[in-house]
């Protein structure tokens, strides 16, 4: 196979990969799109994306439009480089008509989900928020719906049962990379042929926010694990103890008595701090106090005492 005339569009970690996977397998990379930078911690410098680092460290000409949909300007520009096939993975702007229809081979997506489960932006935490056993990635032939056009390849893996959003993330950023591989050289001679996806099995996975990660103690302590899981490394389940927020990086859900009010401290030792919740123990093993940095269970109660105490 002669290497492809690729543009690429990406923007966090989690493209990394695909995009190295292409430079490491000789395809012609003939242009990167990646967001503009954005003010980030604390001193809220301007920070370029993983992918720009990347491209920059192969001198790979590099694109950063605001936007694609409002930015007639930028479409033309893209469409002239003359790509055979654009690449995007978590690039994060909506791609217009025009954009989609000019690379000859069209534009596919790698998409960390089997596809129709988990449309939208946060597959990874959804499929652990909701308890899957297994997930995957799936490269999609794209079109103007969300995530809705048919697919080429899949690659299945299962879901650890400790499984963290930040370690399935890193493992489908290497799946997808990988389905990626497999599946372009037989997208470049017209031999593997998308398949529709299945509408009747659609769920969709919608951004994360901050306020989904506070912790309700009257859900069962195996969602609420799940949610602890799902929401590491961001945004971080948390709650709040005597009006302080507290944020909660591990746990395990376990059985015991009922009739506890949700969030009453059951028992407090080195092996973890149970709390009671509406169905179930969770014994929290690995907490972060305002203002401290994550320690383990036995760590925080070298200094402070949980008798009687409750979560709310």
């Amino acid at each position: 196979m002669r290497p492809l005339r690729v543009l690429f569009a990406g923007t966090p970690e989690f493209a990394v990969p695909a995009l190295q996977a292409l430079l490491d397998a000789g395809q012609a990379v003939i242009g990167v799109y990646t967001q503009p930078d954005r003010p980030a911690g604390r001193g809220q410098y301007l920070q370029m994306s993983p992918v720009k680092a990347l491209a920059l460290s192969y001198g790979l000409p590099l694109y950063q439009p605001a936007s694609l949909k409002r930015d007639p300007e930028a479409v033309a520009q893209l469409v002239g480089l003359g790509a055979d096939l654009f690449v995007v993975a978590a690039y994060g702007l909506l791609l217009p008509k025009a954009v989609l229809d000019a690379p000859t081979l069209g534009c596919i997506n790698v998409h960390a989900s089997l596809l129709p489960r988990w449309r939208g932006a946060a597959p990874i935490q959804r499929a652990i928020l909701a308890g899957d056993t297994q997930t995957g990635v799936s490269i999609m032939r794209m079109e103007e719906g969300l995530d809705t056009g048919p697919v080429y390849h899949r690659i299945t893996t299962p879901i650890a049962p400790d499984e963290t959003g930040q370690t399935l993330h890193d493992r489908l950023a290497a799946l997808g990379a990988q389905a990626l591989l497999e599946a372009l050289p037989r997208i470049a001679d017209g031999s593997l042929v998308p398949e529709p996806q299945d509408e009747a099995q659609t769920t969709y996975a919608p951004k994360l926010s901050k306020d989904e990660a506070r912790i309700d103690w009257r859900s069962p302590a195996d969602l609420i694990e799940r949610q602890i899981r799902a929401f590491n490394p961001w945004p971080i389940a948390y709650t709040t103890l005597e009006a302080a927020p507290i944020r909660l990086w591990a746990a395990q859900a376990e059985d015991g008595p009922e009739g506890a009010c949700p969030g009453a401290i059951l028992q407090a030792d080195r092996a973890g701090i149970c709390v009671a919740t509406g169905a179930g123990i969770l014994r929290i093993t690995r907490l972060q106090p305002a203002g401290k940095r994550p320690m383990s269970a036995a760590e925080y109660l070298n200094a402070r005492r949980l008798d009687g105490a409750r979560f709310d």
